[in-house]
C-alpha cells in the first residue's frame, strides 16, 4: 500500500511540474520565460528608409543591415529615395513617407539644414526619426548613427602624410553642403596642419558627388596648382573623377589618391593602383542599428530622459572607419 501511494505522489508530482513547465510558465507575461522569444514585431509593421541620389551602390550596404534587423524582428521595410543631389527632392520624398504615417523613418540629410521642419514633423507626429551617415544636428531626431566624419578626415590625412613623408601640397574634392563631407574636410586640413607642418592644401573643390564633375574639378586643380602631390576625395564618385582626370593626363601613380567608401569601381580603382587608399564605413551597422533603434522607440522600450528603468537609444553612434589600401582590397568585395 504504502509503495502504490508512493507511485501515485510521483505521478501527481511530475504532473504538476509538467503543468508549471509547459503552461503556467509560459503564461506569465512578465515571468521567469520573458523575452524567451526575444524582440518582436509584426509584419504590418513598415519602417522607411530615405535617401539622396539613391542609385548609389554606397547605400546597399546600409540597406542590407536594414533588411537583416528587419528579419530579425519581423517588421516590414521600405526603401525610398531622391534620384538627383537635390534637397527639395529629398524633402519631397520624405513627406510622402511621412503622410503615410510608418512606424519609423532612418533619413541621411542632403542637408544639415534643409530636412529640418520634415524631420520635425515627423517627429511632432509621433513617428521616430533617427539619422544616419549624413546628420542634421537641429532637427528634433533622436539619434545619429554614422561615421565619427571629423575623426576620418584626420585618418586620411595621417594617411596622405604618411605617403608624402610629410611634404607637399595636397587638394581635396568634397561636397561643401552636406555636414558629413564638411567633418571630413575640416578633420583633413586641421591634421595636416597640426600634424604635417611641411604640407599645405593648394584648393579645395566641389565635385557634387558625380564623377565628371569630380573630374572637372580634378582638372582645374592641375591646371592651376600643377605641383600638386596628391588628392583626397570625401566621396567614392570624387575619388573616381580624380583617378579618371590623372589617367587622361597620363599622372596616374604620380600621384598620391585617398578616396573614401568601398563600392565596386573604387574598390577596383585601389587594386589596380590608381587610387592608393580608401576609408571603409560600417555603413552595414548604420541600417542595422538604425532599424533597431527605430524599434525600440516606436515600442516604447525605450524613454527620454533618465527615467528609472528607461534605456534611452545614445544620441550618437560612431560606426567605425578603416583604411583599405592593395593589402586588405579583396577582404571588402561583396561575397
Amino acid at each position: 500500500m504504502k509503495k502504490l501511494l508512493l507511485v501515485y505522489g510521483l505521478l501527481v508530482a511530475t504532473f504538476l511540474a509538467y503543468i508549471w513547465y509547459f503552461v503556467l510558465r509560459e503564461e506569465r507575461p512578465n515571468g521567469w520565460n520573458e523575452g524567451a522569444t526575444g524582440l518582436t514585431g509584426g509584419i504590418e509593421e513598415k519602417y522607411v528608409m530615405v535617401t539622396f541620389q539613391s542609385s548609389l551602390d554606397y547605400w546597399r550596404s546600409s540597406m542590407k543591415g536594414f533588411e537583416d534587423a528587419a528579419q530579425q524582428l519581423n517588421v516590414s521595410v521600405e526603401f525610398r529615395g531622391a534620384t538627383q543631389y537635390d534637397p527639395n527632392e529629398e524633402i519631397t520624398v520624405l513627406e510622402k513617407v511621412i503622410a503615410r504615417k510608418p512606424a519609423g523613418i532612418a533619413v541621411t540629410a542632403i542637408n544639415p539644414e534643409a530636412l529640418n521642419p520634415a524631420i520635425d514633423k515627423a517627429v511632432a507626429a509621433g513617428i521616430p526619426v533617427v539619422l544616419f551617415d549624413s546628420g542634421a544636428p537641429k532637427s528634433k531626431a533622436y539619434a545619429f548613427l554614422g561615421t565619427d566624419n571629423y575623426d576620418a578626415g584626420a585618418q586620411a590625412a595621417r594617411e596622405m602624410g604618411r605617403r608624402l613623408g610629410g611634404q607637399g601640397k595636397v587638394a581635396v574634392v568634397t561636397q561643401p553642403n552636406q555636414l558629413n563631407h564638411q567633418d571630413r574636410t575640416r578633420g583633413f586640413e586641421e591634421t595636416l596642419r597640426k600634424e604635417f607642418p611641411g604640407m599645405s592644401i593648394a584648393a579645395v573643390a566641389d565635385g557634387k558627388g558625380d564623377i565628371l564633375v569630380s573630374a572637372q574639378a580634378t582638372e582645374k586643380i592641375l591646371d592651376e596648382h600643377p605641383d600638386v602631390d596628391g588628392f583626397f576625395a570625401t566621396q567614392a564618385n570624387g575619388g573616381a573623377g580624380i583617378a579618371q582626370a590623372l589617367q587622361d593626363r597620363g599622372l596616374e601613380g604620380r600621384k598620391t589618391v585617398i578616396g573614401f567608401d568601398t563600392d565596386k569601381g573604387t574598390l577596383d580603382l585601389v587594386r589596380s593602383g590608381e587610387i592608393d587608399a580608401t576609408l571603409a564605413q560600417g555603413t552595414w551597422n548604420m541600417g542595422y542599428w538604425s532599424l533597431l533603434s527605430l524599434f525600440h522607440l516606436s515600442h516604447g522600450i525605450v524613454a527620454e530622459g533618465k527615467q528609472e528603468g528607461s534605456h534611452p537609444i545614445p544620441p550618437y553612434m560612431d560606426t567605425g572607419i578603416t583604411i583599405v589600401t592593395r593589402d586588405n582590397v579583396d577582404d571588402y568585395y561583396a561575397k
